[in-house]
């Protein structure tokens, strides 16, 4: 039996790498301890079978943006506590491996109308957060709104453009029915409530709110309560 060391200096020992090689190695997930993943350079072992998975690379960890489908009747933050890796969305094409640190600091970007489900996006990215605070208003979201009611041609006229929303003329946007129930709204910055009032307005009574895309990023087929990876190519 010998004394518990470090994964970082038992991998040094192993490998011949550097401390840093090590730490990065590990980080990155491609170190396996009795075949299971260990991230953590510090992990203590003794006799346990230690190994460098052949693709490692001694890289550091890319941040990453993750793109939650927040389920109807969830807030966002307690749908948000329930991400891990047995909610990875198992058709998720990004290409990014897994990893423990991608469920670490994560900032909430471009926040769901009140009351909504669909798209929240949770981001380590100083990039797409800065992208996501300053250029908001100049990306168009777009809304799936279940709603009751019948609406007439003028009507759906006036949800496009004409009505005004606390003293101020609402800029154009553009609403089509998806099905018989349900609206498309297409629209730049909508403010808190927005989306409720346009509907109350011509009659309609709102049932569910769903956001399903933001800028050129889509939720795509992501089920209720799993989420993906944004792609590298992929911009907002």
């Amino acid at each position: 039996m010998t004394e518990p060391t470090r994964l970082s200096k038992r991998l040094i020992e192993r490998v011949g790498c550097s401390r840093r090689e090590a730490e990065l190695y590990i980080e990155g997930g491609w170190v396996l301890v009795d075949g299971q993943v260990v991230e953590e350079p510090q992990f203590k072992v003794q006799d346990q079978r230690v190994e460098l998975h052949p693709d490692a690379v001694a890289e550091p960890v890319e941040p990453v943006t993750l793109l939650l489908h927040v389920p109807a009747g969830h807030s966002a933050d307690k749908a948000a506590a329930t991400i891990s890796p047995a909610t990875h969305w198992v058709d998720d094409a990004s290409g990014i491996r897994v990893l423990k640190s991608h469920f670490q600091r994560l900032t909430v970007c471009a926040p769901l109308q009140a009351g909504a489900d669909g798209m929240h996006i949770l981001t380590q990215d100083w990039r797409t957060e800065r992208k996501l605070r300053e250029d908001l208003a100049k990306l168009e979201q777009e809304y799936v709104v279940e709603v009751s009611g019948t609406l007439s041609p003028a009507e759906l006229k006036r949800l496009n453009h004409g009505l005004v929303f606390n003293g101020t003329l609402l800029p154009p946007c553009k609403v089509s029915w998806q099905n018989e129930t349900r609206l498309r709204f297409a629209l730049k910055n909508p403010l808190p409530g927005q989306l409720v009032f346009m509907c109350n307005s011509v009659g309609l009574k709102v049932l569910g709110l769903k956001r399903i895309r933001v800028g050129g990023v889509p939720m795509t087929k992501v089920q209720p309560g799993q989420w993906r990876y944004l792609a590298t190519k992929e911009r907002f």
